[in-house]
């Protein structure tokens, strides 16, 4: 006798179940069925997972700037790196078309390594090349994993290899004797727009970090935007912008030398000031 659901089915050697005992027995197979399938599709990841991220601390935190080098939409994720990796953010790195960008640079003596904010975002094996040639004149530096901390509820990925940009100085060693910004390489406006544009999307107190967390602020300030006397024809979130440059040090030190292209001629370019790193340029635009 076999004991089934609705009470016992009397069952004789050499008969077969009857059509009850294959509805049962269908139904029980039906609903195990999925459970199993769920149960082994739990832990496994999508195919083709990137291996490779990179740090961006300047133009790089901007979408459009990232996207129009990768020729696609790249992602990113706001984090911080520790100062335990040694390094500053810094006006330090000069463009033969003339003026100085961010980079990241050795500490002088007696100076402490600072946290630098930004962002990370994957590349490929089709993207990476395309960043490292707009990063012509930096290094591309191993960061690693430890160093550098999600900020907000977004986790940083477990596995892959995490790169950040470092300019090279004239000896060849990543961010060491790199040159400050002078008369004839000055801190561009439209630059810091574009970083700081981007650092936006995350928020005043992140944007606010950024320039907390940047050295070597300069005299040499040219508002190069495109109608400068009337910044909000072209540039949206001028307000904005200008508001943390001017409050927020160290920037604020030196928001007041910031001048208007005419201004900046006259004054910085007809009687220029010796010019405090005479190392030479480098020879792409940088980040």
């Amino acid at each position: 006798m076999t004991q089934l659901i609705g009470g016992p089915v009397r069952r004789h050697p050499g008969t077969r179940p009857g059509p009850r005992c294959f509805r049962l027995l269908l139904i029980v197979g039906l609903l195990l069925t999925p459970r199993a399938a769920a149960a082994g599709d739990w832990g496994h990841k999508l195919p083709g997972l990137p291996t490779d991220f990179v740090f961006g601390y300047g133009t790089l935190i901007d979408a459009d700037s990232r996207d129009r080098t990768a020729g696609a939409q790249v992602p990113a994720i706001p984090v911080r790196v520790s100062a335990e990796f040694g390094y500053l953010r810094a006006w330090v790195d000069r463009c033969s078309c003339g003026f100085t960008a961010l980079g990241l640079r050795k500490p002088h003596p007696g100076e402490p390594a600072m946290t630098i904010n930004g962002v990370l975002y994957a590349v490929n094996a089709s993207n990476l090349p395309a960043f490292d040639r707009r990063e012509g004149d930096y290094r591309r530096v191993p960061l690693p994993r430890r160093m550098i901390e999600a900020v907000s509820w977004q986790e940083l990925p477990r596995d892959g290899q995490i790169w950040v940009y470092v300019p090279i100085g004239p000896g060849a060693e990543p961010g060491v004797d790199l040159p400050q910004a002078s008369a004839q390489f000055p801190m561009l406006q439209t630059y810091i727009d574009l970083v700081l544009r981007g650092s936006l999307i995350y928020g005043s107190d992140f944007a606010k970090e950024i320039i907390r967390t940047t050295t070597d602020w300069s005299l040499f300030w040219l508002n190069d935007r495109e109608q400068p006397r009337r910044p909000w024809v072209h540039t949206a979130d001028y307000q904005a912008i200008d508001t943390l440059l001017r409050q927020t040090a160290p920037a604020s030190k030196r928001f007041g030398d910031r001048l208007f292209p005419e201004d900046y001629a006259a004054r910085r370019l007809a009687q220029p000031a010796p010019d405090p790193s005479p190392n030479p340029a480098h020879p792409s635009p940088a980040r």
